[in-house]
């Protein structure tokens, strides 16, 4: 049978897992075409199972209609690449397989004009794989038909591993009580303002809370920047790092007892999943989340059941969410444990298991479905 082709952007280190799965279950080739990446975490720099190809966006027609694949997996981002992968699968009569991540259409003059051509694009594919249920609500009622998902995955026995030990870096006072934790790019979308504001406003610094910001280093916005290093003296109770290569963090989240997601919807942004909380739920975190975040949008976290669920951009709210977790230890591993136990289900072979079901429906999977 001939291979599946993967278009898609870059191949950021939590893909690969999961790819190399999909290769197993149904021999993919993947084809590259970079372009802005808005995803964390470096590149994968190994060696993978399968082929790869960089592709400049044009140059996918040729590649997809060349007849060496028996389907390919369309991604909505780029600007040139689906259209060009769209016209070579129906030059080549070879069924479209969309990838999709959007649940809110960017509000911009650029994006307004492929709003109609991405919808169309949801109409005319042969199958749909969506990064979770609210994904696929949202591509439902634009006309996308024979909706599947791959629920959204990091590798699960990486972040669960019991070898962990101390960070390098404390990101925390020793004399910590509570720790809380957030991880990911000091851009607006991510709702670091609106933690930054929270956590003055629940007055844990002087109560023996501290919360680091992992990523953030000395490149978030100056009028929101904590200072790096530690902040001891100042009274906020605030640290600001770097990013961390993954051991590293797994060795941050299992020092850590919360992690929180505040991501706020923008005009050209609205969190497709938010990785980070499988990372942390892996490790057994309490997690709080804005309802911006796809991971509460689709599913994995609930509120009251495995974290607590905020409202984004209300900073009275998430304040009140990160005190009752503070003065509340068993509720933080009540969660926790549910939490851990719940990210199982959201595993690379799950996300995998999504495509598989997507094939078989156009009669191309190559396992007994």
């Amino acid at each position: 049978m001939k291979p599946l082709l993967f278009v898609t952007g870059h191949l950021p280190a939590y893909r690969a897992g999961a790819l190399a799965r999909l290769h197993e279950r149904e021999g993919i080739e993947l084809a590259l075409f970079g372009g802005r990446a808005k995803h964390g975490g470096g590149s994968f720099s190994g060696e993978l199972p399968f082929a790869q190809h960089e592709v400049r966006p044009l140059g996918l027609e040729a590649l997809v209609r060349s007849g060496r694949y028996r389907a390919v997996v369309c991604p909505t981002g780029g600007r040139l690449a689906p259209l060009a992968t769209w016209a070579g699968a129906r030059r080549a009569g070879i069924p479209l397989i969309l990838w999709a991540s959007l649940w809110a259409h960017p509000r911009t003059a650029a994006h307004a004009l492929s709003y109609l051509p991405l919808r169309r694009l949801y109409r005319s594919a042969d199958a749909v794989v969506t990064y979770g249920p609210h994904v696929s609500d949202y591509v439902t009622a634009r006309g996308a038909r024979n909706v599947h998902v791959a629920p959204q995955s990091v590798d699960n026995d990486f972040w669960s591993a019991q070898e962990t030990g101390h960070p390098s870096e404390q990101p925390w006072p020793e004399e910590s009580v509570t720790r809380f934790l957030f991880v990911g790019r000091p851009a607006r979308e991510k709702g670091l303002g609106v933690l930054l504001d929270a956590w003055r406003a629940s007055g844990l610094a002087g109560a023996g809370g501290a919360l680091a910001l992992v990523g953030v280093g000395d490149s978030s916005p100056r009028a929101r920047r904590p200072r790096a290093g530690p902040v001891a003296g100042d009274g906020d109770g605030v640290r600001s790092m770097g990013t961390m290569a993954p051991v590293e963090l797994r060795s941050t989240y299992a020092a850590a007892d919360v992690l929180v997601l505040p991501s706020i919807r923008t005009r050209t942004f609205r969190e497709p999943w938010g990785l980070v909380v499988n990372e942390a739920m892996n490790r057994g975190l309490a997690v709080i989340a804005s309802d911006a975040v796809g991971a509460v949008a689709g599913g994995l976290v609930r509120d009251g059941e495995n974290g607590l669920v905020v409202r984004a951009a209300d900073n009275a709210e998430l304040a009140a969410a990160i005190k009752r977790l503070a003065g509340d230890p068993e509720l933080r591993t009540r969660l926790g444990r549910a939490g851990a136990e719940d990210v199982r289900a959201f595993s690379h072979d799950a996300w995998a298991e999504g495509f598989s079901r997507a094939l078989a429906t156009v009669g191309l999977a190559r396992g007994d479905w």
